[in-house]
């Protein structure tokens, strides 16, 4: 009902053997059934105050993100290669499955892997730090390899089945932009590449508010050729506007000193701009050591 409430017309229309005037009417039906007006900011605030946050495996980042990564929303983690966006992704994939009150949703784990990264063995190695089965924990993870930019749209929608069938907390992409790069290049195809980019994160957050999962993507970068090359960060975030104004929150990642890494919050509605430290070890994301 709710997906039917959030499409347009003219894309029911679309759908083989119902006219303009079924579809009329049946938006008519699901208006009565699905509370799409206006509320009062009290409403909003108490809703804010039920939404459970996934921890990261790290004190310190949970610290910068007043909780952890928020269900509901599309979290974006940007940044070069070996700066731990995997690593978060795999470690996220574990703690979803913990009790509320251990910083998990009590929920399972989708992984779309676009670059072929995903490691069941980390998954292991993870849940054994946080005292989980490590057998049971694979089991509650759901993992497809896409070949390309119009598969990854297919895995997203039988993704969005199987979420219907039980309770999953978390939906990962990574990479969200590596196929969508590949498969349109040079500016003729830029416009089309965007748009399609566009239409399969409106998806994403169409998930992230009618299941109520975390969505996590992460995004490459290429160097900035308007920066100067002695600037303090010389690379941004592949995309443009299109993947910018998609994600709820931004998190940039880069190198610190040895295993150490650096998270950022790059944009954010709620949290301020500031940074931490992590580091990356064997199972998963952890504090910095010094």
């Amino acid at each position: 009902l709710v997906k039917i409430a959030h499409q347009t017309v003219r894309k029911l229309s679309d759908v083989k053997g119902i006219s303009e005037a079924k579809v009329l009417k049946l938006k008519e039906l699901v208006k009565m059934l699905v509370s799409m007006e206006f509320r009062t900011a009290a409403d909003a605030l108490e809703d804010r105050k039920n939404m459970i946050q996934l921890t990261t495996g790290s004190v310190e980042i949970d610290k910068l993100l007043e909780g952890g990564i928020e269900t509901g929303s599309l979290t974006e983690v940007f940044g070069e290669f070996r700066t731990g966006k995997t690593q978060l992704c795999h470690t996220l994939c574990v703690t979803c499955q913990m009790g509320v009150d251990d910083g998990g949703a009590e929920g399972k784990a989708i992984y779309i892997d676009t670059e072929g990264t995903f490691r069941p063995s980390r998954l292991q190695e993870i849940a054994e730090r946080f005292g989980l089965d490590p057998q049971m924990a694979l089991e509650n993870v759901a993992c497809a390899r896409a070949h390309n930019s119009e598969h990854q749209m297919v895995l997203l929608q039988t993704a969005a089945a199987i979420m219907a069938q039980d309770r999953y907390a978390l939906l990962v992409v990574d990479s969200a932009t590596a196929l969508f790069r590949t498969d349109y290049t040079g500016r003729g195809e830029l416009s089309e590449r965007q748009m399609q980019m566009g239409l399969f994160l409106r998806q994403l957050t169409r998930l992230a508010e009618e299941f109520g999962v975390a969505v996590l993507i992460t995004n490459q970068v290429v160097a900035n050729p308007d920066g100067m090359s002695f600037a303090k960060d010389s690379t941004k975030p592949i995309g443009g506007n299109i993947i910018a104004h998609a994600s709820t929150t931004r998190l940039r990642l880069r190198k610190g000193r040895g295993e150490n890494r650096i998270m950022t919050v790059f944009d954010s509605p709620t949290l301020p701009e500031a940074d931490c430290q992590f580091a990356v070890s064997g199972t998963g994301v952890c504090d910095a050591t010094e």
